[in-house]
């Protein structure tokens, strides 16, 4: 059940960071409402994942996930550059994020 928390966590991360964006500097009612039951609901279900896993390899998943998932949302959503570099780059912390799984 861990990783499936930490994995949420993860997506929720995901949220509050793209979320961040639309809240205008927090002037946006419903953004910043999204936002901040986002970053709620990604803390608890990281601290739920760390009772049963090692904190290094959790946070580092955890942000690794919301680091590719941001990304490639910026790319979809924001029109920010998808070189290749930048995607290898990106390709590279998801070898990390596998790594740490199979090891952890």
């Amino acid at each position: 059940m861990a990783w499936i928390y930490l994995t949420i966590a993860g997506i929720a991360e995901i949220g509050w960071a793209v979320g961040l964006k639309y809240t205008e500097g927090f002037t946006r009612l419903w953004p910043t409402v999204f936002t901040a039951a986002s970053m709620i609901i990604s803390v608890i279900l990281l601290g739920m994942a760390l009772k049963h896993l090692p904190l290094g390899t959790a946070y580092a998943i955890w942000t690794g996930i919301g680091t590719v998932g941001t990304a490639i949302l910026g790319m979809m959503l924001f029109g920010e550059p998808a070189a290749v570099l930048r995607l290898v780059c990106i390709a590279l912390i998801v070898s990390g994020i596998i790594g740490l799984k199979v090891i952890g």
